[in-house]
């Protein structure tokens, strides 16, 4: 629970400055002392110490705003209390807090701060720019008094990340900073200053700059690999632009060879339209005359029986399904496509089975297809026999299903 406040000290508290973390089993909360001190503190769920996993920083906008601190120097008091450790984001916020909400951040205080925060706690100040004060506290009460102090101009300047107004020793701070430029803010290219060689500390200060000395070598082979992996990126990108264009070409001329062959089909329908046009012409004219002739003969004065036979052998030619139109077929664009890929698909069909092969598609039936081409029914049944053969059907298969499926 959040520590007593003195009674001189005005708070605010509002029941939404609260932010829940079911994950890691806590809840932050935040209230306004004497003003401009935000206080935070967390409340866990169970009786076991937690990990800061976030930093709530628009929970923090929502405090200030609604306290009207917003341009106006504050402060921040956190309560460590059940807080083993904090997440590297938290380490981050922080310090964005130094660099980035000054001068409007005057004080950030930690106090009941465990054996397991101290040194990063103490990195924290170690870091911290000189216009930013860092108390480290044991209780509230002495980092309230130390913030009111600093509100006052009384707080000295060694009293700023002290605990109990005994100074942290300097060799110690640069230590700390050291770590925290390397760790936490990815400051590799900054120098190291080391104690002289003498120092006992001397040693420790030239392991963290071999340190750094790797960690700058392990970002440019980094840096290395991710230029390399993005030239062989950039390279399977352009192989595949120059794939898909040189792709595109290809559909590009199977096209043209496609609306060539159906130019082709249907120059060479509209040719066979006009002869098939001439035959059924002549045909008219056949029958027409054959009528005359029956005329003719009904004007004859001869045997009645031969004349009777005479006028049913003409009626019989006149009636003769041989003699009959043709199927009307006018040609549409599935039709010549059909016929395309017929032909490509089977090259050795003559222009005659490409025909058939097209009114078997349309349904006509076996009489149909032999009075358009001037067969008899029988004539017609020993060409779909070879046609069969040509297609390359099993015996069961259907000529007509067959030529169905290719068209669709």
């Amino acid at each position: 629970m959040e520590s007593p406040i003195r009674p001189i000290l005005a708070t605010t508290k509002k029941n939404h400055w609260k932010s829940h973390h079911p994950g890691a089993g806590y809840s932050k909360w935040m209230s306004v002392i004497d003003d401009n001190i935000v206080h935070t503190w967390v409340e866990v769920e169970e009786k076991h110490d937690i990990i800061l996993d976030f930093m709530d920083v628009d929970l923090l906008q929502v405090v200030l705003s609604e306290s009207d601190l917003i341009n106006k120097q504050f402060h921040i008091l956190f309560d460590l209390a059940h807080i083993s450790s904090i997440s590297f984001n938290y380490k981050l916020a922080i310090t964005d807090l130094f660099f980035n909400w000054s001068p409007m951040l005057g004080v950030i205080g930690f106090y009941n701060i465990p054996e397991s925060m101290r040194i990063i706690v103490e990195t924290f100040a170690a870091v911290a720019p000189e216009k930013v004060c860092v108390i480290l506290a044991d209780t509230y009460k002495d980092s309230i008094e130390k913030v009111i102090a600093f509100k006052a101009g009384t707080l000295a300047t060694g009293n700023c990340g002290s605990e109990n107004n005994h100074p942290e020793p300097a060799i110690k701070k640069r230590f700390l900073e050291a770590i925290a430029r390397i760790s936490w803010l990815n400051m590799l290219d900054e120098q190291i200053t080391t104690p002289p060689p003498g120092n006992p500390y001397y040693p420790f200060f030239m392991a963290i700059d071999s340190l750094r000395s790797d960690l700058i070598a392990k970002e440019i082979k980094k840096k290395s690999e991710i230029h390399l992996l993005q030239q062989n990126f950039e390279s399977r990108i352009i192989q595949m632009v120059i794939k898909t264009n040189a792709q595109a070409e290809v559909n590009k001329k199977s096209t043209r060879d496609m609306q060539n062959e159906i130019t082709n089909l249907t120059r060479k329908i509209e040719t066979q339209n006009m002869e098939l046009a001439k035959i059924s012409k002549a045909i008219a004219d056949s029958k027409n005359g054959f009528r005359h002739l029956l005329e003719k003969i009904e004007s004859l004065d001869i045997d009645p029986n031969l004349k009777q036979e005479m006028a049913n052998s003409c009626r019989s030619l006149i009636e003769n399904k041989v003699l009959e139109k043709q199927p009307d077929i006018e040609m549409t664009e599935s039709d010549l496509l059909f016929l395309s890929k017929l032909q490509t698909k089977f090259p050795h069909l003559n222009q005659r089975e490409l025909k058939i092969s097209l009114l078997v598609k349309l349904n006509y039936d076996t009489a149909d297809i032999a009075r358009s081409i001037g067969l008899s029914t029988r004539g017609m049944e020993s060409i779909r026999y070879r046609m069969h053969k040509k297609l390359g059907l099993g015996k069961h298969q259907s000529i007509k299903s067959y030529l169905s499926e290719l068209a669709g």
